[in-house]
């Protein structure tokens, strides 16, 4: 059996195709993995567990069918969807992982992460990442009624939305040397992660490789891991 990684999904009411073509992959590709690795990102917007939106329902339970089922379902923060908390993946039976995670699979040393404290050439970005990364931050935006928290939260989008427009494209990418330093530390052959949009496979060096995820925008990605083999899948949505 193969092991799956996905990130980037992006899920909102807006984009309807999006959530069928994940649901569909929790259907029927997910059903047949060892288990499902969700890097972050799974929610386009996430203000607190007790946003009653019908999506996030309705992701919860397709979820949990698949955890039901026996399929351990495991999920890393992402910078959209941070906040998403313990009230939430007990619902949905997934497993909350800290925001780099070292696993070993098939022999393999693999530490798996979001993506974004890679980009440390963007460091408006990283100075932003650390203040909402605060506890009593994070806790003080909770307290406050959802249509504020919903405000406050659109506001930010449009402004990071604005910021990216204008930045150069290599800021946004990951640092190289971030990449070996973190490898270095936690004496790892293997880094997967999303948040850059750039799926591919890049051979480093000493026989290490960084495997980037797709985001879920005209098709779906996945990273596949089974026999000590790494394969990057994009699909359709319709598959």
């Amino acid at each position: 059996m193969s092991t799956l990684f996905i990130a980037d999904i992006h899920l909102c009411e807006d984009e309807p195709t999006i959530t069928a073509g994940f649901l569909r992959f929790l259907r029927c590709r997910a059903i047949f993995a060892r288990s499902l690795y969700i890097l972050g990102d799974l929610f386009k917007l996430w203000i607190g567990d007790d946003d009653p939106n019908p999506l996030h329902y309705e992701i919860a339970i397709a979820l949990k069918k698949l955890t039901q089922r026996g399929i351990p379902c495991y999920f890393i923060h992402g910078n959209r969807d941070f906040l998403l908390g313990k009230r939430y993946a007990d619902f949905c039976g997934m497993i909350l992982l800290p925001s780099q995670s070292i696993i070993k699979l098939d022999g393999l040393n693999i530490i798996v992460l979001h993506g974004d404290i890679l980009c440390t050439d963007d460091k408006h970005y990283q100075r932003c990442r650390r203040w909402t990364h605060q506890h009593w931050v994070q806790k003080l935006f909770l307290f406050m009624p959802l249509k504020f928290r919903l405000f406050i939260a659109n506001k930010i989008r449009a402004n990071s939305h604005y910021a990216n427009t204008n930045n150069i494209v290599d800021i946004m990418d990951v640092n190289p040397q971030t990449v070996i330093a973190i490898m270095d530390t936690t004496h790892t052959t293997l880094m997967i992660h999303g948040h850059t949009h750039r799926p591919a496979i890049h051979n480093l060096l000493k026989q290490r490789y960084r495997v980037v995820l797709g985001s879920w925008k005209n098709q779906g990605s996945a990273i596949e891991l089974s026999n000590n083999k790494v394969i990057l899948h994009e699909f359709p949505f319709s598959f």
